[in-house]
């Protein structure tokens, strides 16, 4: 792991703060993390030899400030909480990019904030719906934790996947752990249960940003079809498969997608 450093900062006219992860050296990159919470891996240890990357915690899911997330009521007080973390870094121009349902809060940035972002990477992103085609999970809250590995990854045995899962030996420390995986959960629910369409379908034509779509061949929370409803949503974008992968490419083919990404980034 990068060494790392934290930065917070008020937002919402100082109704909030949010803590930034920051590690790295280059050009700025933004990473919006999952519904399941930051953690720091592989993937990002790589893009941190090239630049400078940026991580904050979403409202409510840095340990020890749970309560933040009483600070937020929609979806769009939390992408006007990002827009001004971006102002008070200091970051007018930056690549940025989401995974998940971080992808969904970075499709609305980039198109509330089209000049600014100057190439757009979304991985499994959430946010655009079909009735002919839900989410396995449209209320990531609603299964048992024991089914959630089981959705979220095709390749249960990869070791990284196998680290994101342990629980720590010591009972305590592993109870304390899912408590806050739970309450990581429910924070991101709060602003898009039940189903993630919040009308992104309305605002994505906006995004500008040469944008790259990553998305696993066996995605079984969100089924690829989406892959091409995003690509064809945004003018311009390309869309890179990756194959033997669910819905977290980051762990399952780490290797395949910083191959990916950083053909992206070069171009």
């Amino acid at each position: 792991m990068k060494d790392m450093k934290t930065k917070t900062v008020p937002v919402l006219g100082g109704a909030l703060e949010i803590t930034t992860n920051i590690a790295g050296q280059g050009d700025p990159l933004v990473f919006l993390h999952s519904a399941g919470g930051f953690y720091w891996d592989d993937f990002l240890d790589e893009l941190a030899d090239r630049y400078t990357v940026y991580a904050p915690y979403f409202p409510g899911t840095e340990p020890g400030k749970p309560d933040l997330i009483r600070a937020v009521d929609s979806l769009w007080d939390v992408v006007t909480a990002y827009d001004d973390v971006l102002d008070a870094l200091g970051l007018e121009q930056t690549t940025l990019m989401g995974h998940s349902f971080g992808g969904l809060l970075a499709c609305e940035l980039a198109a509330q904030r089209k000049r600014q972002i100057t190439k757009l990477i979304l991985i499994s992103p959430m946010g655009l719906w079909r009735e002919d085609a839900p989410y396995t999970v449209a209320d990531w809250c609603a299964p048992e934790l024991d089914d959630l590995p089981e959705i979220l990854f095709h390749r249960l045995d990869e070791p990284r996947v196998q680290r994101r899962l342990a629980l720590p030996d010591d009972e305590e420390e592993a109870a304390r752990a899912q408590v806050h995986f739970i309450w990581t959960l429910g924070c991101t629910g709060k602003v898009i249960w039940p189903i993630p369409d919040k009308g992104l379908k309305k605002r994505i034509h906006r995004i500008t940003a040469p944008s790259l779509i990553v998305w696993g061949e066996n995605d079984r929370l969100i089924p690829p079809v989406y892959a091409s409803e995003f690509r064809d949503s945004i003018s311009g974008a390309q869309l890179s498969m990756i194959p033997e992968c669910g819905h977290d490419p980051l762990l399952e083919q780490c290797e395949l997608l910083s191959e990916q990404v950083g053909y992206f980034l070069a171009a």
